[in-house]
């Protein structure tokens, strides 16, 4: 027990260590233009990263914290829709999946997070691509040694571990870190309204 709270930490310090937050920064500034400009976050990720992404466009939509009331801030999981999801993967394989429901609502000027603690999975690289060709700028978050996505990826912040669930928890530390970043830039740019209720 007390050995997995250790390696948590580990791996977290060696984010630090690393710098490895500072893509979250980059992004996070992108993220923060592209909501101001009428943009959106699109999330995507397989499994838990599939419930990370269904997690994080949560508290963009309603809030991260209880001490702040603000409007929301437009996020979708690509994850969340299983008739979509299954329809995509009965008719188009499961390559397909984020990058045909993405097809139909990606906008020039949005943002594209991609999850994959392996970096090689293929229906998030067909996303990654199809954000690519359409210049749209996307964030892998991604583990080890950012795999196959990481060519894809406008930007990435890479988690130095080979495990999994050591990669999701600094996934969803990364996650919260760069929404409160994003927050506070949009409420002190004056585009967030706080006290909504």
């Amino acid at each position: 027990m007390k050995k997995t709270f250790e390696e948590s930490i580990s791996v977290k310090k060696e984010v630090i260590e690393k710098k490895a937050y500072e893509a979250l920064i980059e992004a996070g500034d992108v993220i923060a233009d592209s909501i101001a400009k009428g943009g959106k976050l699109m999330i995507c990720g397989n499994g838990g990263s599939a419930a990370d992404a269904q997690h994080l466009a949560a508290e963009f939509l309603v809030r991260l914290t209880s001490e702040v009331n603000r409007e929301g801030i437009p996020a979708i999981s690509l994850a969340q829709d299983t008739s979509t999801l299954t329809a995509c993967l009965n008719d188009y394989g499961a390559d397909s999946i984020f990058k045909r429901v993405m097809s139909s609502m990606a906008q020039e000027g949005d943002v594209l997070l991609a999850i994959t603690t392996s970096g090689n999975s293929s229906n998030i690289i067909e996303a990654l691509k199809l954000a690519k060709l359409k210049g749209i700028y996307s964030l892998g978050f991604l583990g080890g040694d950012g795999g196959s996505a990481l060519e894809y990826c406008s930007n990435a912040f890479i988690v130095p571990s080979e495990i999994t669930a050591r990669i999701q928890e600094s996934h969803i530390t990364a996650g919260h870190a760069m929404l409160q970043y994003i927050e506070d830039k949009l409420l002190n740019s004056g585009w967030l309204t706080k006290d909504i209720k």
